[in-house]
């Protein structure tokens, strides 16, 4: 481990597939630590897809590089950031085999967090359990991991491969989020539950993993999102359930493990 990372804590926010939120919820649970005081760094490990970029409105703005390691990237939401996004035209295929991606992912990591202080680094990775989760548990070691899966049994299935690959590396898992858990109508504000919902609960008991809550698939929260305006940085209530899993996150870091 590097002098740059010896006293910074990585968390993983993973999933076994595409499509559940993940990158929204790593986003947001990123800035709504920061709302409560943690010194927090936003990597998006996402090489193939990175959506980072979009999602704190930093497209465009391209790191600057010291000592041959990149220096994050300021946005207005008081969490800095690298993402391959940042170093590659909007659109842009990245078509990298695995060891290309593993140094990329490497880059991301060992850069120049200590100019911001940053002790908690929020690590947004790619979908499945290949080779940038095994260069990320193994060469990197996370802290803990957060697991993202939406109610449906397809991606519970795909999320308990993730679990397990995480507890195969020692790794803790600190629990499971269900995004789009329920519908929240814009018109008349009743809730329905087009993906079902507890799947992912039901799955964290089973397996004997913490449930942390769920976030609900709210409009909001969509048009916000490809806005570049994220709906922790406010305080109305659809940044309240992001509040409240940053707040169990945080419990979970300030316990001794």
């Amino acid at each position: 481990m590097t002098a740059e990372r010896k006293d910074m804590r990585i968390i993983a926010v993973a999933s076994g597939k595409g499509g559940v939120g993940k990158s929204t919820i790593s986003a947001n649970l990123a800035i709504a630590l920061a709302r409560r005081g943690v010194k927090v760094g936003l990597v998006d490990a996402d090489i193939y897809g990175p959506s980072q970029p979009r999602l704190l409105a930093s497209e465009g703005v391209k790191p600057d590089a010291r000592d041959n390691k990149m220096v994050p990237v300021r946005n207005g939401y008081g969490v800095p950031m690298l993402s391959m996004g940042q170093l590659v035209a909007p659109g842009q295929a990245i078509a990298w085999r695995g060891p290309m991606a593993g140094n990329a992912l490497a880059q991301l990591i060992d850069a120049h967090w200590s100019d911001f202080g940053i002790d908690t680094l929020i690590v947004d990775m790619p979908p499945g359990t290949g080779d940038i989760q095994l260069s990320m548990v193994q060469k990197h070691k996370p802290k803990g991991a957060v697991i993202v899966s939406t109610p449906q049994d397809l991606a519970l299935i795909d999320a308990t491969r993730a679990i397990h690959l995480f507890e195969q590396a020692d790794v803790p898992v600190i629990g499971i989020i269900e995004n789009m858990a329920g519908y929240i109508c814009p018109h008349c504000g009743e809730t329905s539950d087009p993906f079902g919902k507890g799947g992912a609960e039901a799955t964290a008991a089973t397996l004997g993993v913490p449930f942390l809550g769920r976030i609900p698939l709210a409009l909001d929260i969509r048009e916000r999102s490809d806005a570049g305006d994220p709906p922790a940085a406010g305080t109305d209530p659809v940044a309240e359930p992001f509040h409240a899993l940053a707040g169990r996150l945080a419990d979970w870091l300030a316990t001794p493990h």
